[in-house]
């Protein structure tokens, strides 16, 4: 079983190409900057999920340098905008001139440009300036279907949209820019998209979020066709800002990109990540925000895999000098406690399967949930077998027999924990699966080391299968799913995950022993009197 974990794709290392020689001008510093310099222009938002700050977020989470310039002051929160105040055209002016007199720009994000005399500072310091990508996200119809500029403004910003090299709207703006109705199907919407191309230039990101449906498609629509973005629509209210950081890490995307297709890819299957995460945020009791920083670890805390095996240390330890183990690596373990423990492994891995396909159904990605189907069929197929061919040889039990064995008090509890945790999140639940790989791949090697040459080993089969490279991958790949889990929950939920993890290493260890000890059912005390009358 092995199979990598994804991430969503993230920006390349390297220098960024000199935008310097794109605007004639000589580098400031060596051959090329480390990181590329991106602007946004826009209002702010006070609780930093939408405007300038959502776009410093997601330039940073792409590897970019942001920079701000101010075109109004927005008092606003998850519900909705209150007051609006603009410093005016002249302090706009100010701010431009003093980014762009000193650094040099390699893209530019435009947002709310607030009023008509905005739009045309902004357009004069671009036709300047002259950047090198330049992404126009047009708001200019709040989420309510109001519309937030005057008709002066409103023909200022098509004007923006010909200076542009990417605009971004929703279909509602699409509308307003083309003066139009709004569509209200994919086709339609299209159409209006290549009208808009071929009256401005522009390339246009049409964005069919509200559209209805389980898909949520977006398309890039420009000199070389179509081109479509299908994704499937994520379930949240944490929805404020989306606009604004899409359009914010395609820019932030562009200079290391070859094209605005590899950028909006990109830049999507980021935003997705970032959707699926904001509930976790609890910021705001209205539409919050997305997580722009889902798919960075968080400095200072560990990878939940990490700190999970020291949570149970004191279990491992146990498990390492216990009898049975002992017994097992020097061969001494007597065959009838082996077959046993292995009977019981084998309704055990039953039960086991049913909640690695559980965890396939909850997993969020393709990747995810091919492995642990995968797994299913592995602890059914290929280790079920193993028991059966051993219990068959040493215990005289046939196919039939191993697999009507009646689970012991302890297997019973261990599966009885895994289908509960299974009926938690996808989180709890891989959380809950993990320690059978950690804490046999972990026994695997000790047994090996113990054990030494395997040959004549009465139990080499089952010693060699735990400590086979293939299975240590596995559980590699295991634990990077539980720690991509881990990411998007909150802190309760990943104590949940821990205590999950406990329970199970604890049960690993009650598993092993039972292999000595031969834990049985309790008989009813008063049938126990009745059967000895």
């Amino acid at each position: 079983m092995s199979l990598a974990a994804t991430t969503p794709a993230l920006p390349t290392t390297g220098p960024v190409p000199a935008s310097e020689e794109v605007r004639g001008r000589a580098p400031q510093q060596g051959a090329g900057p480390s990181r590329p310099r991106v602007l946004s222009i826009a209002g702010t938002d006070p609780t930093g999920g939408a405007g300038i700050q959502a776009d410093l977020k997601a330039f940073a989470a792409h590897g970019a340098y942001g920079m701000a310039v101010t075109t109004a002051l927005v008092a606003q929160n998850t519900h909705g905008v209150r007051s609006v105040h603009v410093p005016g055209a002249e302090f706009l002016t100010e701010q431009l001139d003093a980014v762009s007199d000193d650094v040099v720009i390699d893209a530019v994000k435009i947002g709310m440009v607030a009023d008509e005399a905005n739009a045309r500072v902004i357009a004069t310091w671009l036709g300047r300036v002259r950047p090198p990508f330049v992404v126009l996200d047009p708001v200019m119809v709040a989420t309510s279907g109001h519309r937030l500029l005057d008709e002066g403004a409103e023909q200022a910003v098509r004007d923006l949209v010909a200076l542009a090299d990417l605009v971004t709207p929703n279909l509602p703006e699409l509308a307003v820019l083309l003066g139009e109705p709004a569509a209200t199907t994919w086709p339609d919407a299209l159409a209006q998209a290549r009208r808009l191309h071929a009256a401005s230039g522009a390339v246009v990101l049409l964005k069919g979020g509200h559209l209805t449906g389980e898909e949520s498609p977006d398309a890039l629509v420009g000199p070389d066709g179509v081109t479509t973005f299908s994704a499937p629509r994520v379930d949240t209210v944490h929805t404020h800002g989306t606009g604004c950081s899409l359009s914010a890490a395609v820019a932030a995307l562009r200079p290391r990109r070859d094209d605005w297709v590899g950028a909006v890819r990109d830049a999507k299957t980021w935003l997705t990540g970032a959707l699926r995460a904001g509930g976790v945020l609890a910021v705001g009791t209205g539409h919050g925000p997305v997580d722009h920083l889902a798919h960075l670890p968080t400095l200072g805390l560990r990878a939940f895999s990490e700190e999970a095996w020291e949570r149970i240390a004191g279990w491992r330890e146990a498990v390492e000098g216990m009898g049975f183990v002992r017994a097992l690596a020097d061969g001494s373990l007597a065959a009838e406690d082996f077959g046993f423990y292995l009977a019981q492994d084998a309704a055990y891995l039953a039960e086991y399967a049913r909640v690695l396909s559980r965890a396939s159904l909850l997993a969020p990605t393709p990747e995810a949930r091919q492995f642990f189907a995968g797994a299913a069929v592995e602890s059914l197929e290929v280790e079920q077998a193993l028991h059966r061919d051993w219990l068959g040889e040493h215990a005289g039990m046939d196919r039939g027999a191993v697999e009507d064995v009646d689970p012991s008090p302890v297997t019973a509890a261990y599966t009885n924990h895994l289908h509960a945790a299974s009926n938690g999140s996808y989180a709890e639940t891989v959380a809950a699966l993990l320690p059978c790989y950690r804490l046999y791949a972990h026994i695997g090697d000790v047994l090996v080391r113990r054990a030494g040459d395997l040959r004549g080993h009465l139990y080499a089969r089952w010693i060699a299968l735990y400590g086979d490279p293939s299975f240590a991958e596995a559980t590699r790949t295991a634990c990077a799913f539980a720690d991509e889990a881990a990411r998007w929950v909150s802190p309760a939920e990943r104590e949940r995950m821990l205590r999950a993890f406990e329970l199970s290493a604890m049960h690993e260890y009650l598993f092993f022993e039972q292999g000595l000890v031969r834990p049985g059912w309790p008989v009813p005390p008063v049938g126990r009197q009745a059967a000895q009358v």
